[in-house]
């Protein structure tokens, strides 16, 4: 039976972005996937595999430990799923060039991923990196 879009996504979220089973990447994203990363006015469009995304997500949990996630909306149309999602994390290990604070830092971010033959091969995401900055600031101070 095949899976919805939404249902690729919901799934992925739940057990590779939260951190729970980096691993299982391989399960829902293709070989290749174009990762366009959007910051400011600026555009950066690179590939990844679920392999270096599993290492990106393992990366997270040693800046933020075990962190929580929270899908706030998630809108599906055609092959495109909006996700919007709240990251809470406990800052352990350097981020931005920051030493660990042991404070909490929230991370508010959105992406639209393109699904296509059951796998994640396309998404555009936006973090609020400015707020993250802040964060780490004000935990210094």
């Amino acid at each position: 039976m095949s899976k919805t879009p939404s249902e690729i996504v919901q799934q992925f979220f739940h057990n590779v972005r939260t951190g729970l089973h980096p691993d299982a990447a391989h399960e829902y994203m293709a070989e290749q996937v174009l990762a366009h990363q959007m910051t400011a006015e600026n555009e950066t469009t690179f590939h990844r595999t679920p392999a270096n995304y599993a290492d990106h997500v393992r990366e997270m949990i040693a800046a933020y430990g075990d962190f929580t996630l929270d899908v706030q909306e998630l809108i599906a149309q055609d092959d495109r799923v909006f996700v919007r999602w709240k990251q809470t994390g406990t800052h352990v290990g350097e981020v931005d060039g920051f030493a660990p604070t042991g404070k909490t830092i929230v991370e508010i971010a959105s992406a639209v991923y393109r699904v296509e033959k059951e796998r994640i091969v396309e998404y555009w995401i936006q973090i609020d990196r400015e707020g993250i900055r802040q964060q780490l600031q004000r935990n210094v101070d």
